[in-house]
Formats: structure tokens, sequence, C-alpha cells
């Protein structure tokens, strides 16, 4: 539910994006202002990394987790109320971007410290399973932003939804913060943490990571390469691309995504679970290679009209699932404890920003500068060769025990031991 909290921001700016264009960027480059909005918030998540993920390794989760989901339910909040661009100008888009700046920061200590904590916290023999809870959550934020957004479209004119009523979800964001902060105030602290802390081997920090975990983070930031280009590009950046490019409207676009997302959310456990059986990587090897052989001819079969752009929107989204259920059971893994809060924020989050955040902003850019509108498809392609390359130096990890301080492996798999 902190998760969900957390991403429901996501989920609501993308849905929103055409009313901020007009609030806060008019002109004829107003959807390029509203994707760089969304792109700046990635700037800081690095940064976040780098002060969350050594403080986590140091003081424990839960204390981070507390905090970062304060400081994201306060920035969403105080975006719906940042006066338009017609009410105080040029001050508008700089509050609003602003504000995102701080939902980066928060956010780069947050999925790492949940996915860390959750893996931490389960049964190895049952990690892909509990751990794709996590992504439920994400995506359940997605949906509750979109479904907000949705409803509001239909209880309210067009006239009043881009005066004020986009604001609307932006400030629910502040009761659901405070529910996140209460249920993360109250957890246990994760035992492989506490384990370790006991003994006094939790001595990390980003310059051990640097030093003798190169591999480690060079493997995940490929394998996030494709992720987050895929989820920024399919989540996202596809309403503003149905409504602009392909001229479908704003509610159209917007339940056309939210049938999608509900498809995956239901089928994240079962694939979580399948992970816990035949392991991570056939899994990510599947999502992959089908993804790279499909993205093209799926981003085509969208501009035939609204029923096969669902049916397309679907299609991808299943092939991304085997990606988004195991994250929690695979990236922590990738990390001994010592340093596995900062590996994963730190590779995950320059990745992020590089490749994720920005991936709105480059479709949008390119397609309007070239007209060429199956460019999103093309990018998601790129972004899973690399993440191939990156599959080939990923270690299976499923039924591993995280505990310790040496990276995690299976036996077939042996590592170099590292003092």
């Amino acid at each position: 539910m902190g998760n969900a909290t957390e991403w429901y921001d996501y989920g609501v700016y993308a849905a929103t994006a055409s009313y901020l264009t007009d609030a806060f960027f008019p002109g004829s480059l107003g959807t390029l202002g509203t994707m760089l909005g969304f792109a700046i918030s990635f700037v800081l998540r690095p940064v976040g990394g780098m002060v969350w993920g050594p403080l986590g390794d140091r003081v424990g989760r839960k204390a981070v987790l507390a905090t970062t989901i304060l400081l994201m339910a306060a920035a969403t909040g105080c975006i719906g109320l940042v006066p338009s661009h017609a009410t105080i100008g040029i001050a508008a888009p700089i509050l609003l971007i602003t504000l995102r700046v701080v939902q980066g920061f928060s956010t780069g200590g947050e999925y790492g410290g949940a996915a860390t904590y959750i893996a931490e916290s389960t049964d190895e023999r049952r990690r892909g399973f509990l751990g794709s809870f996590l992504e439920f959550g994400t995506l359940s934020g997605f949906v509750g932003g979109s479904t907000v957004v949705l409803i509001l479209q239909v209880l309210l004119s067009d006239d009043a939804m881009a005066s004020w009523g986009w604001r609307i979800p932006f400030l629910l964001a502040v009761p659901l913060g405070m529910i996140g902060w209460y249920l993360r105030s109250k957890l246990d602290e994760s035992p492989v943490f506490t384990e370790v802390s006991k003994q006094k081997q939790n001595q990390g920090g980003l310059r051990v990571l640097l030093r003798d975990y190169r591999r480690e983070l060079l493997t995940l930031a490929g394998l996030v390469v494709a992720l987050n280009v895929v989820n920024y590009t399919l989540l996202t950046y596809q309403p503003t691309y149905l409504h602009h490019t392909l001229g479908m409207g704003d509610s159209e676009t917007t339940a056309m995504v939210l049938v999608g997302e509900i498809v995956m959310a239901l089928v994240l456990p079962v694939s979580g679970a399948l992970s816990d059986r035949v392991g991570r990587r056939p899994m990510w090897l599947v999502s992959l290679v089908g993804l790279a052989i499909l993205a093209i001819p799926m981003y085509w079969l969208m501009g035939q009209g609204a029923g096969w752009a669902v049916i397309a929107f679907v299609v991808l989204g299943l092939f991304y699932v085997p990606q988004l259920s195991t994250i929690s059971a695979t990236f922590p893994a990738i990390f001994p404890t010592h340093v596995r809060y900062a590996g994963f924020a730190l590779g995950y989050n320059i990745s992020t920003a590089a490749f994720g955040g920005t991936a709105p902003l480059i479709n949008d850019a390119v397609i309007d500068v070239t007209g060429w509108h199956l460019f999103p498809a093309y990018y998601m392609v790129g972004a899973c060769l690399i993440g191939l390359i990156a599959w080939f130096f990923l270690r299976e990890t499923a039924g591993v025990s995280l505990a310790g301080t040496e990276v995690p492996h299976t036996d077939e798999q042996p590592v170099v031991q590292r003092t």
C-alpha cells in the first residue's frame, strides 16, 4: 500500500497530462513542457539514491521508507495547489518542476528500499510470488490514479475538469500518504539487515559499492534500461501518444490504459509464483525477446483503431509482466546485504533517470520533429536489446538466501569470494 501511494502520483500525472499542459505550459510546445516536467523528476532520483541508499544500509530500511513516503505525499498534494500560468505566469511551471524534483528525490530512496525490504523479509522459496505484490502495488497506484481521473472526467464537464477538476487527484495523495506512513512506521526491521547489523558487518557505503561491485551495478543498470523504457513508454507516455498521435479522446485513452493495467495487475502474482519454479533468468529472457519481436507490429496495430489499440496494449503489457513481477526478487538479490539498498538505489535510479524518465520526452520530441509514429516501438526494441546483453551477466538467485555479506548465487554459478 505504501508503494501504491508513491506511484499513484505517476498515474495521475500521466492521466492529467493534457490538463497540466493547458494549465502550466500554454503554447505550441506545451506537451513537450509537460513531458519535461515528467522527466525532470528523474534528474534527482540518482541523488536521492546516493543519499537514501547508504542511509538505509546504515540505519535500516524502515526509517528511510517512512520518510520518503511523507516527502512524496506532500509534494504531490502541493501540485494540486499551484496556481496556473494564467494566474502567476512563469512562476507556475517553475513551481511545478520544483515539486517534481522533490518527488524525484523521494523516489530515489523509495523503490529500492521497498524492494529490498520485501526481498529480505520473505521466504526465499516464495520470494518471487510475495515480491510481486510490490509491483501489484505499483500498478495499483497507476490504476488508482487513472481511475480517479476517469471518474472525474465522467462526472465533471470538460470546462470544470480543465479549470479545477484535475487538481482533486493530486490533493487526494495527502491522506493516502498518511495511511502509507502509518503502515510503514509499524513495520519490523528487515531480519536480514538486523542480523548483519548485530554482527557489525554492515560496513558498506558508496566507496565499497563502486570498488567491489561494478559488475553487479552494470548488470542491474542494463536490465533497468529495458525495464523502464518499456514501463514509461507503455504505461506513462501511452495516453499522450494515443491522444495526440492517434486522435483518441482523453477519457477513451484513460480507459484503455486502465484496462491494460488491470489485466497486468491480475497476472503479476501468477508470474511471480512461476519465477519461483523456473527461475528469474528464464522469465526475463521470455519478456525481453517477446517485446523485441512484438513491439513494432503491436504499435502498428494501435493505429488501426481503438479496439485494436486495446488488444495491442494488453499483449505488450503481458509480455512486460515477467520483468515487472520479478523486480523485487531479482534486483535486490544481485547485491549482498551490506550494500544492497545502496546498490539497488544507485544502479536503478541512474539508469532510470538516463533512459526511463526521459522516454516520454524523447518519444514525444522525435514524433513531433519527424512525424514517425512508430518510433516508440523501435525505442523499446533497442532498450530490450541492451537488456539482453545485461541478462547474460545476471546470476540465478531463485531459492537462494539473501543473508550475509557475499553475493547471492546458486551453487552452479560460483562467484569470487569478497572480503
